[in-house]
């Protein structure tokens, strides 16, 4: 290895989460916000002190230390606070964390509306329910704590540590997703908990863009299928695809409807599917369809239920019925046929693709001892995750790297060292010859500028 050092930057392609922040505003819309933490004579905006460690982050980082990489970088990204003002912030916003994670969420919210002016991510017409739908998918995940922070408590797995709540967008097929909440809970909260569900869904529909709101499906799995939820939902006006346990009048239900109620399942791309059939239970559960009060189902809910033979080696289940794997689910949509609704609802596991990601984020590990802290800590990594997803949205629509996860992303784009180049009043970045993912560089860079 040679001694010498060369006048390099690392991962110069952190400059297209910048573009994308200026595009849709982020770092005003955060300074605004965080205006009311901003001492007197401070030389560093809060604002700009969050989208900096959120940089970080999205670029790897998992710790408040990581934003030592972009303080290393001023060329890039101009003067970045020290740790010990990084800390003094945190700390500040933590004294009153309702307040400091409205106001984030505020900026984020703005963002997004701006973001999704410029380009919309999902097929469809906005505002219409026939392709124009936005698919909220509620779940929740376990992250482990490797000491003894505050509120951590022992999981439901046998671990240790805390169980938040997360919401997201499907951007389908052509998109990765979209994190619109990610809300902090101690290690023993439930999975079932429907104020913990309604709390998440009224979060991830402030982060919509206004004229979205009202063509929203919710789906979650069966940790979601309390009447408190539905009912919710109903009243908002919304549609649901939730997961439903199997009880006793479901059994009874497939017991009772003839053979010839199942119908063919399909797979994604609506070809038949091998040994899978779906069915509707609904007038066969009769205690669904009533409506009254609080305590009751709300009304126009169906059960749906999908059978498919396990495959080889597949562990059996007490729900099994004759051989086959059932499973359920709710829904209030009508006008689809089963086969569609089924196809709809198991998408819901592209879910767990958005955790892995966010985990990937930053997420893995909450670095941080006090709970307010770590809610603080949730809200950088959301909004490490949406520079990520704003940028695929902005810089590669129609293209690979649209899809790619944070990993990929990283690996192939963000990571690349280049060199600044001083030409009169002007600097540049020089990437290498041969990086094989130039041209994504620069078609990114340039669908990212005004027009």
């Amino acid at each position: 290895m040679d001694g010498r050092r060369e006048s390099l930057v690392s991962s110069c392609g952190a400059v297209l989460l910048r573009q994308t922040a200026r595009r849709a505003g982020l770092e005003r819309g955060l300074s605004a916000q965080l205006a009311p933490w901003r001492p007197e004579r401070a030389v560093h905006d809060p604002g700009k002190v969050l989208l900096d460690v959120a940089t970080a982050v999205a670029l790897g980082g998992d710790c408040l230390a990581d934003v030592a990489a972009v303080r290393a970088q001023p060329d890039l990204f101009g003067a970045v606070a020290s740790d010990p003002t990084v800390s003094r912030l945190i700390a500040a916003l933590a004294v009153d964390v309702d307040a400091a994670v409205a106001a984030i969420r505020a900026a984020r919210a703005q963002a997004r509306a701006a973001v999704w002016g410029l380009r919309r991510p999902l097929a469809g017409t906005p505002g219409s329910r026939d392709g124009g739908l936005v698919i909220v998918d509620l779940d929740a995940t376990l992250v482990t704590a490797h000491s003894d922070k505050e509120l951590a408590a022992a999981t439901f797995k046998r671990g240790y540590g805390f169980h938040p709540m997360c919401a997201f967008v499907d951007h389908g097929e052509d998109g990765t997703g979209e994190t619109l909440a990610v809300i902090l809970r101690t290690g023993s909260a439930s999975a079932f908990a429907p104020g913990d569900h309604i709390a998440a869904l009224d979060a991830a529909l402030a982060q919509l863009p206004a004229r979205e709101r009202g063509q929203v499906l919710v789906r979650t799995d069966t940790g979601g299928a309390s009447k408190k939820f539905l009912r919710h939902i109903t009243d908002l006006g919304l549609e649901y695809s939730i997961g439903f346990a199997a009880h006793d009048t479901v059994k009874a239900a497939i017991d009772t409807i003839p053979t010839q109620a199942w119908r063919a399942a399909i797979d994604s791309d609506g070809n038949p599917r091998d040994s899978a059939q779906v069915a509707e239970l609904t007038a066969w559960i009769p205690a669904t369809t009533r409506a009254g009060g609080p305590d009751d189902w709300p009304p126009g809910m169906r059960i749906i239920a999908r059978r498919e033979r396990p495959h080889p080696g597949a562990q059996l289940r007490l729900t099994d019925h004759d051989g086959w794997r059932v499973t359920c689910f709710a829904t209030n949509t009508t006008g689809w046929r089963l086969a569609d609704l089924e196809v709809r609802h198991r998408q819901r596991a592209r879910a767990e693709d958005r955790i892995r990601a966010l985990k990937d984020t930053g997420l893995r590990n909450l670095p941080l001892h006090g709970f307010a802290q770590n809610q603080i800590w949730l809200e950088i990594i959301t909004l490490a995750a949406d520079l990520l997803t704003w940028t695929q949205t902005l810089a590669w629509h129609n293209q690979p790297a649209r899809r790619w996860e944070p990993k990929r992303l990283r690996y192939r784009l963000l990571a690349v060292a280049a060199r600044v180049i001083h030409t009169g009043r002007s600097r540049r970045l020089r990437l290498p010859n041969n990086w094989p993912w130039n041209n994504l560089i620069d078609t990114g860079w340039a669908a990212l500028q005004p027009d």
